[in-house]
């Protein structure tokens, strides 16, 4: 059984070479073994293993949106909705948090008040205090967010976990697949590097980035999302 990353996008190339891409990023925080986790670029047309060979998945972030329909975006939420009818563990971050919601039948689109980017504090909800993934977490907690596009509408059956005065669906459930709108594996140079690349689409968008670069601290606990989603694949129940 394979534990897998499902590539959705890539940061940009300058970035890519000093630091790493998603995938390497993501790997840090789950704290993954060399080649414990096997990375599947789906944007890039590799066909995802069956859903029966796999013990795990997580989405990557990605600049494409998923309004756009675009064909791998589509063939991977096809395999999304069997992953969770077979009660796979799953966790999407960003793109791929709307991708799950997308998916398992809820909406997707622009937010209507622009991007949000930068470090924000994420609240949780009560729900989360019974929820295996982030229970005994902080109540309110700083996570780094780049995104223009947000879940408008959570699945029927889904249930909301965090949020802020922003962004209503920073988390959700629904079954084995969780989503977080934040990004767990965005370390402070990752963030500050985006907000530096982004200036001049922040600053049309209304935000001003170096405000925003003069807010940045550390998400250790945003991180720990990670962590926490590689020791529940070690309990026995997931």
């Amino acid at each position: 059984m394979q534990k897998i990353i499902i590539k959705t996008g890539r940061t940009y190339p300058a970035l890519a070479e000093k630091l790493g891409d998603f995938e390497h990023w993501i790997a840090r925080e789950l704290q993954a073994a060399p080649g414990e986790w096997r990375v599947v670029d789906v944007q890039r047309g590799e066909t995802l293993p069956a859903v029966e060979d796999c013990a795990a998945a997580v989405i990557t972030g990605s600049p494409a949106m998923v309004s756009d329909r675009e064909d791998w975006s589509v063939s991977t939420a096809q395999w999304l909705r069997q992953a969770v009818a077979r009660a796979l563990p799953v966790l999407g971050i960003c793109y791929g948090h709307q991708l799950l919601a997308d998916a398992l039948g809820g909406s997707v689109g622009y937010h209507p008040k622009g991007p949000e980017a930068g470090v924000v504090e994420v609240d949780l909800l009560p729900a989360a205090a019974e929820d295996p993934l982030f229970a005994g977490m902080p109540a309110s907690f700083p996570a780094a967010v780049i995104h223009w596009q947000s879940v408008s509408a959570l699945p029927p059956g889904a249930v909301r976990l965090a949020a802020n005065a922003f962004e209503p669906n920073h988390a959700f459930r629904l079954g084995s697949a969780w989503g977080v709108q934040f990004h767990p594996e965005f370390d402070l140079a990752a963030m500050d590097a985006y907000l530096a690349h982004l200036a001049p689409t922040l600053q049309a968008a209304g935000l001003a980035p170096e405000a925003l670069r003069t807010r940045l601290c550390p998400t250790p606990q945003a991180a720990a999302v990670l962590q926490r989603f590689a020791r529940l694949l070690q309990q026995p129940s997931v």
